[in-house]
């Protein structure tokens, strides 16, 4: 188990919902948090993830403020998807410099730091179970998700050597603002996200705390609830019933028109 109090920890997207309860899960810890998001306002910091500019006044201010970091959360993203022949191009290359290339700006802005301190670290990454399950209707986050996962293990294998861990989070749907980031032509499978957001009992701090006892346990992949545990569960052990069930949902979307 990990040093769990008095790391120095950045997280993005941390205005509301995940990364808010992150925030106060760390400091309950007693941890330094350092909030960020698009706009300064109920933050510490502005962190556009689409800014490279940011990422670097950010990066400038853990130095100046700190002296380093402990803890990177790549919590920011946004909610999309649509059916292939309905989502747009631009929607797919929306949603990917978010939630992709966001991540992918943050490591390669602290990855330096962290081999540079010597000290290790931990790194999480803020997926979905979309990076493990792939329910139709919702190719381009069923894919910038499994990328992030990627990405993620990716980290981790080269930051071994460093001592710094790599954890990436899969949690199913549970109660946030994320849909408010909806966008996308196809209507009717947002009506239906939406749906399934506002009805999950789970709620964005039940998550959070999953998240750090998975951190405490060194788990690489934190699957943080039951939901997400029994649908990664029967994607792996029971392929043809998997598939049954995703072609279901699928011909339920195209009923919709």
């Amino acid at each position: 188990m990990e040093n769990t109090t008095g790391r120095r920890v950045l997280i993005t997207g941390a205005a509301s919902g995940l990364g808010a309860a992150l925030a106060t899960a760390f400091e309950a810890r007693g941890d330094r948090v350092l909030r960020t998001d698009r706009s300064a306002e109920g933050v510490d910091l502005a962190l556009d993830i689409t800014s490279e500019q940011d990422w670097a006044a950010a990066r400038a201010h853990v130095a100046s403020t700190w002296g380093g970091l402990d803890v990177l959360v790549n919590n920011a993203g946004v909610a999309g998807g649509g059916r292939l022949d309905i989502a747009t191009l631009e929607e797919w290359q929306w949603i990917t410099d978010i939630n992709l290339f966001g991540a992918v700006r943050g490591l390669r802005e602290f990855v330096p730091m962290f081999k540079e301190q010597g000290t290790g670290g931990h790194i999480v990454n803020v997926a979905s179970l979309a990076g493990l399950v792939h329910p139709a209707g919702m190719g381009s986050y069923n894919a910038v998700k499994a990328a992030v996962v990627a990405l993620s293990e990716t980290a981790g294998h080269e930051l071994a050597a460093y001592d710094v861990q790599v954890s990436v989070v899969c949690p199913s749907y549970f109660r946030t603002n994320l849909m408010d980031s909806l966008r996308g032509a196809d209507t009717g499978l947002g009506a239906v996200m939406s749906s399934l957001v506002e009805r999950s009992p789970i709620t964005a701090e039940e998550v959070a705390a999953a998240v750090l006892a998975g951190m405490d346990a060194g788990e690489q992949v934190i699957i943080p609830d039951d939901s997400a545990r029994g649908a990664w569960s029967l994607k792996q052990n029971d392929r043809a019933g998997y598939d049954e069930v995703m072609r279901r949902q699928a011909a339920k979307l195209d009923q919709m028109e």
